[in-house]
């Protein structure tokens, strides 16, 4: 028999929601499109026809401001603003979609239990269950401030309140039971009362009586996505996600990151083939070798004489302001040692390049998968990359985002993965978590 050699395929929309493209001579975003339906709705019916997996919508609620103490490098370059509402953004792509799962982020020190479990489970029965939730546990103390609150609570905490959530969220979504809805016209009853069930859930941190007031989710419940990095955020990856996003640059920290996961989900008591681990991957294609590589040349040199973008972004994920430092001094002789309450996992990997590094060389690194060739030669390096590894699939991550990108990589490389048995050419399954549980 044949193996299947199937991998999962999904898109991380993150950033500027693609005004990141305002200055590419490709127009079809530009500095305004990206605010009407249109690219997005055109943008997820490409991923379908690619037969993608899900599509997640990175989120963040506030305008960042520490790169210098100042919002002027995010506001001038559409760096991480703007953004529309990731709940709003995913209903306006499920509507123009029959197959694709849309996955917002809705982080936990932002939304009460159930109004979060209501607006997916919404979602989900409206879209006839392609929805889901990425769950993320907050980060910036700008995005706290914004919500009332002075800073976020400390990291592992934050874990612990997730954990808290995750397991009320799931509650509220099985206070229907499966069968509650008869809708029987004889007997004049719409739902069994006695199987709609408050939950009574009270934590450390929430409370909520249940049950929720609207309908069973088509799939169960819907599909949970997380990116945990951190050996806490591994640990919560594994006891309650469907699906992970990581990120790692070598087949050596792919296949760590799976067997530490996969180890921790059966030490958990789950099966670990229910998680799929999906790697960040940033292509660099071209229609000839020596173009993908110009590609990616250009792409590293601006990157590397504008490192100030490259320390914003870790600004944005760390709260740490960068802007005083010399860029061209190793990082051993900086003279501080640098920690976040953030994303801890992300910064350890960027400062991961030794002592010697400088900062320019950790702004201008990739922290992806960075295939560069010919739709064909990638194929083969992604071939190459998961038998070592051992699946479980991809999320791309491509900047800037337009309609040329989109198409480079949902007709020109995937065709040549589904060529190569890599990719599906059809959805096994009419819900996401279904599709994620095919192969």
């Amino acid at each position: 028999m044949t193996r299947d050699k199937r991998i999962h395929l999904a898109w991380f929309l993150g950033h500027g929601f693609g005004v990141s493209d305002w200055r590419s001579p490709w127009h079809g975003t530009g500095g305004h499109d990206w605010m009407r339906p249109d690219f997005h709705q055109d943008f997820a019916r490409s991923l379908e026809r690619a037969c993608f997996d899900y599509l997640i919508i990175e989120d963040s609620s506030f305008v960042c401001d520490a790169y210098g103490q100042s919002s002027e490098i995010y506001l001038s370059n559409a760096m991480t603003v703007p953004k529309h509402d990731p709940a709003v953004l995913a209903s306006v792509m499920l509507l123009a979609t029959r197959r694709l799962g849309v996955v917002p982020t809705l982080t936990v020190t932002e939304y009460p239990p159930f109004l979060l479990a209501r607006l997916v489970a919404t979602l989900d029965g409206l879209s006839a269950g392609r929805a889901g939730w990425n769950i993320v546990t907050g980060s910036s103390d700008r995005a706290a401030q914004n919500y009332g609150k002075d800073a976020q609570p400390p990291h592992d905490l934050r874990y612990d309140m997730a954990q808290e959530m995750t397991d009320l969220v799931k509650q509220l979504w099985g206070s229907w039971e499966p069968d509650s809805i008869r809708a029987d016209i004889a007997a004049g009853v719409f739902a069994e009362h006695t199987k709609v069930n408050p939950v009574d859930f009270s934590g450390t941190y929430f409370t909520s009586r249940g049950p929720l007031n609207t309908a069973p989710s088509p799939q169960g419940r819907p599909a949970l996505v997380q990116a945990g990095g951190s050996a806490r955020g591994r640990e919560f990856a594994a006891r309650n996600a469907d699906s992970v996003i990581a990120s790692a640059n070598t087949p050596e920290m792919m296949k760590e990151y799976r067997d530490d996961v996969r180890a921790r989900a059966a030490a958990a008591g789950r099966d670990p083939d229910e998680i799929k681990i999906l790697f960040l991957i940033t292509p660099y294609l071209g229609e000839t070798t020596a173009e993908a590589r110009d590609r990616k040349a250009r792409h590293d040199d601006e990157a590397w004489q504008h490192p100030e973008r490259g320390l914003a972004g870790m600004g944005f994920i760390t709260d740490i302001d960068f802007s005083g430092y010399d860029v061209d001094t190793p990082l051993g002789q900086l003279q501080t040692t640098f920690s976040t309450n953030g994303h801890q996992s992300s910064l350890a990997l960027r400062l991961g390049k030794g002592e010697q590094a400088t900062l320019r060389e950790v702004a201008a690194g990739g922290y992806a998968f960075e295939p560069v060739g010919t739709p064909a030669e990638v194929a083969d390096q992604v071939d190459t990359i998961m038998s070592e590894v051992g699946g479980d699939g991809l999320l791309f991550n491509v900047s800037p985002l337009n309609r040329r990108t989109i198409a480079e990589i949902t007709d020109g490389l995937v065709p040549e993965l589904q060529a190569r048995g890599l990719s599906r050419t059809r959805y096994d399954h009419p819900h996401l978590r279904g599709n994620l549980r095919a192969f």
